[in-house]
């Protein structure tokens, strides 16, 4: 879908986001991308984009980066699992997000692709797993990130009921290239990879290629419906049976010992108070194992019949990823 006005991408120098301007790219997209003063630039490389200077908490810039865009894809977020500060990933995610697709819609874009998450969605309490229509309990929401997630949903559902031409997607947990923070799915891949993974609970996760997330973004612009949702997953597989799997691509053993998440919770308290102290995020927090006595599943199906929606097996995805943290330096052996 080739365009002579820009394409713009917000979080363009995030994980998701560098996958998704590469897809629009390879369509012909010619990219428009904002950027904050202190953002890391390196998953722009190689990317022939426009860069403009923005923040989401700063709407005039928002309105700048709009302005003449045809198509608009919002990815841009705070991705933490734990804050110091709750109120600040609420101004970005939810506030900046309002702000942002008022933006766009009121610069005239077409249509706008917003990137929520399965955060903002149901979780399972026996398994089966959820879609787009399974009801959100809000006051089940455990963290601060998934209620950023699930309030800024709401108000992109707002404006689309509003006449703004929104289409939503909610990735499940990506995983693939240029995952350089990395993000905690991505951490949690590294430490299993380098043998850092002794134990276990007992939770469940849908994973996917971040590729296939960004072809689902393009999908959901050329043939997704405005106001409808979109679950981007792969497969879901259980945490042991993840670890396992990791194991044979690495050669490794996989971790045999299931603890009870009781077990776990005290580490979580200290990891956190450490955290408060040194600024470092904790790797365990009582929020994750909140998430984690339920199994976090869902179905791509919607997606797979609305917008030709077909993701790669899981094994595909996690060789991908490992072999990129080894060429970044980032795992040895």
């Amino acid at each position: 879908m080739a365009t002579e006005r820009p394409t713009l991408v917000t979080g363009a120098t995030g994980f998701v986001g560098s996958a998704v301007a590469r897809a629009l790219a390879a369509r012909g997209h010619p990219l428009r991308v904002l950027v904050r003063p202190s953002s890391d630039r390196r998953n722009l490389a190689g990317l022939d984009a426009e860069a403009v200077t923005g923040d989401l908490t700063d709407p005039a810039s928002l309105a700048r980066a709009a302005a003449g865009c045809r198509f608009v894809f919002h990815l841009a977020a705070d991705y933490r699992i734990w804050v110091p500060n709750p109120d600040a990933m609420l101004r970005a995610n939810v506030e900046g997000t309002r702000a942002m697709l008022r933006a766009a819609a009121e610069a005239g874009a077409e249509r706008i692709v917003y990137c929520s998450s399965v955060a903002a969605l149901a979780t399972s309490t026996d398994g089966t797993p959820v879609d787009e229509a399974t009801p959100v309990d809000p006051g089940a929401i455990v963290s601060t990130y998934k209620r950023s997630k699930y309030l800024a949903e709401q108000a992109a559902r707002d404006l689309a009921r509003q006449g703004a031409p929104i289409v939503i997607v909610n990735p499940a947990a990506p995983v693939g290239p240029r995952d350089i923070k990395p993000t905690p799915t991505g951490q949690m891949i590294l430490d299993a990879a380098a043998g850092r993974t002794p134990a276990y609970v007992d939770t469940g996760l849908n994973i996917v290629h971040v590729d296939d997330v960004a072809e689902g973004h393009a999908l959901a612009l050329e043939r997704g419906r405005l106001g409808e949702s979109y679950i981007l997953g792969g497969e879901n597989l259980t945490l042991r049976a993840l670890l396992t799997l990791i194991a044979e691509l690495t050669g490794r053993r996989p971790p045999r010992l299931r603890l009870p998440i009781a077990a776990v919770w005290p580490a979580a308290c200290v990891m956190e108070a450490i955290a408060r102290r040194t600024g470092t995020e904790p790797r365990v927090t009582r929020d994750s194992l909140r998430m984690a006595r339920k199994k976090m599943f869902y179905s791509s199906a919607k997606a797979a019949a609305e917008l030709g929606y077909h993701p790669r097996p899981t094994s595909d995805a996690l060789t991908d990823a490992i072999a990129w943290f080894r060429t970044a330096g980032m795992l040895r052996g």
